[in-house]
């Protein structure tokens, strides 16, 4: 049901069957007939994990007794007996432009030497992506080898809950996918293959850590997820409108892309606590 009629993310679907599994585990394969006090001891065993982790859980749970009512096999949802913890979504990290620029410059240094090496290219296509586009990381990886063209300057892409946007790509970003691209096997199914695949997620975050790394910022502060969130909030600081950027985020609900308002607004509370003439008087 969820695949089919929400359109939830593979990665969704990944976690909801780990938690449902779990779950059942628990109540020794009574998961479909549990009451409201098995779920409450269920619950119990919840107490160690973090908030964000329990509501996920709580969340899979529901859905599950909420779909057994809707086809007829429960007559009541016990799951009201699971708990709603407050979750508060948290500022995402993000990297200044003094990073960014760091990032450029090992990229730049790499392509020119004398024989840049064929992954270096491919590195400077995946980066450039990241920041210029905004891609999540999943999104990147499994992009079709034709995906991105020099003649368009953007991409319509297929991305989380399936929906559909257009994702504008930059006069650099498609000149570095160009000449990643002359390296790419002409019957490669992808644009950035590996084996019988195509890159990986976990590759992708490895490669990104060690260009951090020699760009000289911490391997806790970078990720792909975090170059994506540098996009947001730069292009914001530069006066991007709100709702353009919910389109090229792919966000189903605005609320998701005013986190970014949040991360602007810190950085003026900083601005007026650090440049303010009155800053530095007791």
């Amino acid at each position: 049901m969820l695949a089919a009629e929400t359109g939830a993310a593979r990665n969704t679907l990944l976690a909801y069957g780990t938690d449902l599994r779990g779950a059942s585990a628990f109540l020794r394969d009574g998961l479909g007939d549990a009451d409201a006090a098995a779920l409450g001891r269920l619950a119990g065993n919840w107490m160690s994990l973090a908030q964000s982790t329990a509501a996920r859980k709580a969340a899979a749970l529901r859905r599950f007794y909420g779909f057994l009512v809707d086809e007829g096999l429960r007559s009541d949802d016990p799951s009201g007996a699971l708990p709603r913890p407050a979750t508060q979504r948290p500022l995402p990290k993000v990297l200044t432009h003094g990073d960014v620029e760091r990032i450029f410059a090992e990229i730049d240094a790499a392509l020119a030497c004398a024989h840049p090496a064929q992954l270096d290219y491919r590195l400077a296509a995946l980066i450039e992506l990241l920041y210029g586009s905004g891609l999540r990381a999943t999104e990147l990886v499994s992009l079709p080898r034709k995906a991105i063209t020099p003649d368009r300057p953007f991409l319509i892409l297929r991305g989380k809950g399936d929906r559909e946007r257009l994702v504008p790509i930059s006069d650099r970003a498609r000149r570095a996918v160009a000449d990643w691209a002359a390296f790419v096997p002409t019957d490669s199914r992808w644009l950035f293959p590996s084996g019988k695949s195509h890159l990986s997620r976990i590759r992708l975050y490895q490669l990104i850590r060690a260009l951090g790394a020699r760009a000289g910022i911490p391997p806790e502060r970078i990720s792909p997820h975090v170059l994506r969130h540098a996009f947001a909030t730069h292009l914001l600081e530069g006066g991007a409108d709100l709702r353009a950027l919910q389109a090229m985020l792919g966000h189903a609900d605005i609320a998701t892309t005013q986190i970014y308002t949040h991360v602007d607004s810190r950085r003026l509370v900083e601005l007026v606590n650090s440049r303010h003439p009155l800053a530095d008087r007791a």
